[in-house]
This record gives structure tokens, C-alpha cells and sequence, in this order.
């Protein structure tokens, strides 16, 4: 592109600006032209293309400065309403146990539109997930100071109260069960746990703040406490050499080097918590009636609880939340037993033939104590022996789980494998706990002396009264549950 030069010699400031802006766009095409230019105008020329440079620099500077603001006002836009703390899942996790199906959260932006606000700041979490218990199932409601080799199985029928379970749960954790075993509760389905979930995690906390009122008792009022009912003691163990054995349940935590002389010494067990289809996944029973009550399908649910875990725990204990109370350990008595063999309890009203004849007994399966491969093996046959004798009857109303343990117990061959212990006495029945001090129950006790049944009776809430005002007769207790 060439440019030429028809202006005269005196042409006007206007015209020589306008000129040298020419200059400035096709310098690059027209070197001569240029030359020429500086040749008539040496003077105007260069002050106009140092004038028109400054302000195109100065142009680009406020563009780019603009551009900059705008880049930087949307990026602290963009950090203001980014919350780190959501989770957009587009598909619903894996249901826990105790937690119904949650649909897809899908969070309203209406108050994130605000620019500028604070960003730095996280949001409190506002829904609180329960932590899986084993391999992404159950509920883990307490984790233990260390990994235990008892485990207490509570199965929980459809028809216990509120307040059963909690007079139960109180019992459990002052018996001293806990503090040598882990504890499983197994509901009959996803309702009952979110119904009694509360129940659980208040007597949790209670029995955590009743360590550590009693702990810091000296050692005069600690033994005056313990006859009163709850022995401490029980609960602490001596600084080991070797660091104790995380529970099996849930995730592992990384222990501090600096943990506290009470966190060390404190030894308790875990709570944690199953859905019956979370271990009898296809209810194996079903197929043989259109009802099975918890007090059947739970011995479908051991088996499977049982063979998870078989390498961690060395003895089990069955017991029947709605039916029996607790007031010791009975599994203390039966750590020096072989693990293939369990203690059942007989009826109170069973008939007993010599020794030399064979005897006819009649179990009650409320509460079983065995070895770990014992009540396995128990399991199986009850399972079994379920399905032939639903197969017959048709109607699961017809079939109690204490006619068909006695049934196999009676057998020769059905528990070829299990070492059976008859125990020598029945439970005890919960109208003579009012005779019972909570002082006279311990380690040395019979196992038959440690327990007591609800039974049938009418005068449960009387019971219940008594239990509670023997508890709350202690002014460290009656602080600690809300009840008293």
C-alpha cells in the first residue's frame, strides 16, 4: 500500500496531525513515504508520533488494568459461593444400617448469590452420617479403647418398648459386660434402628460420664460405689507394655503419642449395631412361611455376624433384650471352656429324669453362652432344623426357637459337633430382683445368679420402679442419668 504526499508546504496544525496518524497505521508500507514526511515536517511529525504512542500506550495500560479487575471480580465471585463442604453425589451411597435410603441432595443456591461474603470460614456440616461398622454395614454407635475377645450378640424383637431397651442398656453397661466385651445389637429391620438409635447414644454418654465421675472418685468412696451397684474398677487396666489392639469396628484411628493417663487406662468395649437383612440378606426363612418373627430369623442372622468374624473373638453370648436383664458378666465364668462348647439354661418348670436315663430338657434359649465355633455350629442346626419343621407346619406361629434348640439338645445326633453344658439352675425371674442387691452380683457369682428374666408378669412397671430407685439412690448416678 503506497501513501502519497499532496499537501503544500503551509498546511494547517489539523492536516499535519492528521498526517502523521497516517504515518503511525502504515509505517511498515510506505518507508519513503515516511522520509519524505520527516523531510517537509521534521518538527510536527515527531512530537505527533510521540503524543500518539503515549496514548495508545496509555490505552492498552487501562484496558488491560480493566480487563484485570474484571478477571480478579469474577474469580472472588466464584471462591464466595464455592462451598467446600458440599458433596454433589449425583447417585444415592450405599445404605448404612439404621439409615433410610436418602435421595439425591440437591443443596438451594438462593442465599449463595451474595458477593464477597466470607470464604475463608467453613460451614458447619448439618447432617450427620453414622459410620459403618464392618465392611460398609451396621452402625457403629461407641468404638471401644481396644479390640476385646468376648462379643455379646442382643437381638431385638418387634415388640420391645422404649423403655425396655432402655432399662436393658442400663443394666448392660453396669453389669460389666463391657468392659471385656463387644457388644452387637441386631434389629429386626431399619425402622427399629432408627427408632432406638437415640436410646442407644443417650445410655452411650451416660456410661462414658459414669467412668469418669467414678474414676476420679478416691479408692474409700470408690469401693462405697461399688457396693452400691457400679464397680469402676472393672473398667481400668494398668498401663500395658504392649499398645493394645484396635477394635475391628469401624475405621482405624491413628493413635497419639500424647494421649491422656485416662484414655490409656480405660478399657471398654464396642456398641455397635446390624439391620437383620444386613446379615440374612435374602431371609433364608421366608421361603417356608410368610411371617418369621425376629425370635427365628435371628438364628439365620448369627451364622453369617458369626463367620465374619470368626478369627477376632474367642467367646459369644446370645442374648434376648426384651426377655432378660443382666447384672454381671456370665461370660466370666466360661472363659476356661473350649470354644466348641456352650451353656443353655433349662426352663424353669423342665423336667429332669436320673442321670443314667436319658434326660428330656427344656431349654430356654434367652440367653446362650458359648465358645466363639460352639454357637456357630449351634446356629447352623438351628437354621436347619427351622426350615424342616416349617416345611411341615406351615405357620411359623406354631414353631418357638425354645421348643427347636430342645428339640436338638434332646437329639443324639444333631449336635454331634457342640459340647452341650446344661446349666444346673434356670434364670431367675425378674419378680425376685427386689430381694437382689446390685453388691451381691459379681465375678465370683454363679452364671445363672448374674441374670434374670422379664418373664410374663404383669407387675413389669413395678419392676421397673425398683431397678430405677436403686439406681438413683446414689448421688453420682442420679447426676448422670436424666431419669432419676
Amino acid at each position: 500500500m503506497g501513501l502519497t504526499l499532496a499537501g503544500k508546504s503551509k498546511s494547517t496544525s489539523g492536516e499535519n496531525w492528521g498526517m502523521g496518524l497516517l504515518l503511525v497505521f502504515f509505517s511498515d508500507d510506505s518507508p519513503s513515504a515516511i522520509a519524505d514526511q520527516n523531510k517537509l515536517f521534521p518538527s510536527s511529525s515527531s512530537s505527533s508520533r510521540r503524543s500518539n504512542y503515549n496514548l495508545l500506550t496509555k490505552a492498552q495500560s487501562t484496558i488491560s488494568v480493566c480487563a484485570l479487575l474484571v478477571f480478579l471480580s469474577l474469580l472472588l465471585f466464584t471462591l464466595s459461593t464455592f462451598d467446600p463442604a458440599i458433596k454433589m453425589n449425583l447417585t444415592p451411597p450405599r445404605r448404612l444400617l439404621s439409615q433410610k435410603p436418602s435421595p439425591i441432595e440437591v443443596r438451594s443456591l438462593e442465599n449463595q448469590w451474595i458477593p464477597f461474603r466470607k470464604m475463608w470460614k467453613p460451614k458447619p456440616a448439618t447432617v450427620v452420617t453414622s459410620t459403618a461398622a464392618l465392611q460398609r454395614m451396621g452402625t457403629l454407635h461407641m468404638r471401644g479403647t481396644r479390640a476385646m475377645a468376648d462379643l455379646t450378640v442382643v437381638h431385638v424383637s418387634e415388640d420391645i418398648g422404649e423403655e425396655d431397651l432402655r432399662l436393658f442398656l442400663r443394666l448392660f453397661h453396669r453389669s460389666g459386660v463391657t468392659a471385656k466385651s463387644d457388644s452387637v445389637f441386631v434389629f429386626p429391620s431399619p425402622a427399629f434402628s432408627l427408632r432406638f438409635r437415640p436410646i442407644i447414644q443417650e445410655e452411650n454418654e451416660s456410661f462414658l460420664k459414669l467412668l469418669r465421675r467414678y474414676r476420679n472418685l478416691n479408692g474409700t468412696t470408690s469401693r462405697a460405689a461399688a457396693a452400691a451397684g457400679f464397680d469402676v474398677t472393672r473398667f481400668i487396666k494398668t498401663k500395658e507394655k504392649k499398645e493394645p489392639d484396635e477394635p475391628i469396628w469401624g475405621k482405624k484411628m491413628k493413635r497419639l503419642g500424647n494421649d491422656s493417663d485416662e484414655l490409656t487406662r480405660m478399657s471398654y468395649g464396642s456398641v455397635v449395631s446390624f439391620d437383620a437383612a444386613e446379615m440374612d440378606s435374602e431371609n433364608s426363612l421366608s421361603g417356608f412361611s410368610d411371617h418369621i418373627p425376629m425370635s427365628l430369623r435371628r438364628w439365620a442372622c448369627y451364622p453369617m455376624l458369626l463367620g465374619r468374624i470368626r478369627r477376632n473373638f474367642k467367646h459369644v453370648m446370645l442374648v434376648d433384650a426384651k426377655n432378660s436383664l443382666l447384672l454381671g458378666d456370665p461370660l466370666g465364668r466360661f472363659r476356661n471352656k473350649a470354644t466348641e462348647s456352650v451353656i443353655l439354661f433349662p426352663n424353669k418348670h423342665s423336667k429332669k429324669n436320673s442321670e443314667k436315663s436319658n434326660s428330656h430338657h427344656q431349654v430356654n434359649p434367652a440367653v446362650v453362652i458359648g465358645g466363639a465355633r460352639g454357637v456357630r455350629r449351634l446356629s447352623n442346626a438351628v437354621v436347619i432344623e427351622i426350615a424342616r419343621i416349617l416345611m411341615q407346619h406351615k405357620k411359623s406361629n406354631s414353631v418357638s426357637d425354645s421348643g427347636v434348640v430342645s428339640h436338638l439338645v434332646n437329639s443324639e445326633f444333631s449336635l454331634k459337633n457342640v459340647k452341650v453344658i446344661m446349666a444346673a439352675e434356670s434364670i431367675p425371674e425378674a419378680s425376685s430382683l427386689a430381694r437382689v442387691e446390685f453388691g451381691s452380683v459379681g465375678s465370683s457369682s454363679a452364671p445363672e445368679k448374674m441374670m434374670f428374666l422379664r418373664g410374663n408378669t404383669d407387675n413389669l412397671g413395678e419392676i421397673n420402679s425398683v431397678i430405677r430407685k436403686k439406681i438413683c439412690s446414689s448421688e453420682i448416678d442420679s447426676s448422670v442419668y436424666t431419669d432419676c
